[in-house]
């Protein structure tokens, strides 16, 4: 007699183990996270400036078990009273970590976390994730990737599109490079994190497309201010002239918020003007060894370095008018 076909009215197959669905939900984290599959892993974070705080109350927010690290120890301790742990070293940081987080200014910076006997590397167990979130050159990108694989650990290049106000509401975007696999293993991480994960190929992929992404952002913003010191000296009635900017073709949605800030004007920092000067540097060298020459980047870079030459390298990147508006 077959299974079921003797069954009684209201009797109720038995459910084989295989098909319980709690069973399969625990094998599958067990598969992703083999070290610590019934909680939440642990997340090492590096770099608590303006957008690596906001991504790190993130997770914090989303119950993560989290270990910060700043070279800056003033900059820890509002996540310190939210909860996170705080490391002395970015090796400390990483020695319980099942994923590592860095979000730095540049090459350099986060070269000095992650190598060297008190970086995060150093401290890395075997099957770590590592998350570079920092916007830097794809050379560097694949060099870390190869130090990662030496100790056994995976790497992603992850850096983000947003500013500021997107890392603490998380509404980033990622662009990421790396192995898909890996990138499924940590979305759940990145996903507190964000709006959207793009996944752009292999190592290095997000990097580039990151320096690209910024090319073009800064590319207009120092069109933008060139055009509104034009518009301000021509005697034109400043508000309606923007309406025609902010409402036509030029109206990105980048162009529009800056607009306001150059008119108001507002230079707090979502994204410091030198920064965007460095992103403005590593495209330009990228595309050098692409064959392409970004003549529009090297008109803005120049822009941008006459912001900082005036003291505004820490600014906003709108106060890159500044220097136009007083120059006759």
């Amino acid at each position: 007699m077959g299974v079921g076909a003797g069954r009684q009215p209201g009797c109720r197959r038995l459910v084989s183990w295989a098909e319980n669905p709690v069973f399969i939900f625990v094998s599958f984290c067990a598969f992703l996270w083999p070290n610590n599959f019934m909680n939440k892993p642990n997340i090492a974070f590096l770099g608590l400036g303006l957008m690596g705080s906001g991504m790190a109350g993130r997770l914090v927010a989303g119950g993560f078990p989290v270990t910060v690290f700043n070279r800056n120890p003033e900059k820890t301790v509002a996540l310190a009273a939210a909860g996170a742990t705080v490391a002395g070293s970015p090796r400390e940081a990483a020695a319980a970590a099942d994923v590592i987080i860095s979000m730095v200014a540049d090459d350099a910076a986060a070269r000095s976390l992650w190598l060297g006997e008190t970086g995060a590397l150093a401290g890395a167990r075997p099957g770590t994730v590592g998350i570079e979130c920092s916007t830097i050159t794809p050379g560097w990108v694949r060099e870390l990737a190869a130090a990662a694989r030496a100790r056994g650990c995976d790497l992603l290049d992850a850096p983000v599109t947003g500013s500021r106000t997107h890392a603490a509401a998380g509404e980033l975007t990622f662009l990421v490079g790396g192995e898909a696999a890996t990138l499924e293993r940590v979305r759940p991480v990145l996903a507190v994190m964000s709006k959207a994960i793009i996944h752009l190929g292999p190592s290095g992929s997000g990097a580039m497309i990151k320096l690209i992404n910024n090319f073009v952002c800064g590319a207009q913003v120092a069109a933008l201010a060139e055009a509104l010191t034009m518009i301000e000296r021509s005697g034109l009635d400043r508000a309606r002239a923007l309406e025609v900017l902010t409402g036509g073709a030029p109206g990105s949605p980048l162009v529009k918020m800056v607009a306001g800030r150059m008119t108001a004007p507002d230079y707090t920092p979502n994204f410091h003007l030198q920064l965007m000067a460095k992103d403005l540097r590593y495209a330009i060298a990228e595309g050098r060894g692409l064959g392409v020459t970004l003549a529009t980047g090297t008109a803005a870079l120049g822009q941008f370095e006459n912001g900082i030459a005036a003291g505004l390298g820490a600014s906003d990147i709108a106060a890159v008018i500044e220097p136009m508006r007083n120059q006759r």
